[in-house]
């Protein structure tokens, strides 16, 4: 149960660097592939508002890169349950506030991943 919460919190902080990515360097190229809904006449004018969204998904995803180069037991499982907590409800508010699909793109693996850290 520990290398499979280990693999899925590793998912989910490298789904969080593709945020970053996605939101930091390519909002006006892959962005606008990605986010079909949002009007294209908006993605220049966004531009800092979605870098700034991506270095908070680059926290998260500090967050859990960290949580699996603890050695302590407890406090490795303590800062994965912070982290991927952080992630589901980010995600729970996205879906909320911009568009569904983020529930399942982003709490979903994070739902998971807790499962298997709590089953650790």
């Amino acid at each position: 149960m520990k290398i499979i919460a280990g693999l899925l919190t590793g998912f989910v902080a490298l789904e969080h660097l593709y945020i970053v990515w996605l939101e930091m360097f390519a909002w006006t190229t892959k962005g606008r592939q990605t986010f079909k809904s949002f009007p294209d006449e908006l993605f220049e004018k966004t531009k800092p508002m979605a870098a700034n969204q991506g270095l908070y998904n680059g926290f998260l995803a500090a967050g859990l890169i960290w949580s699996l180069l603890i050695e302590n037991a407890e406090w490795s499982r303590n800062v994965s349950v912070f982290f991927l907590s952080c992630v589901i409800i980010a995600g729970i508010y996205g879906a909320y506030s911009v568009q569904r699909s983020i529930f399942f793109i982003q709490s979903v693996p994070a739902i998971i991943a807790l499962i298997f850290v709590f089953l650790k």
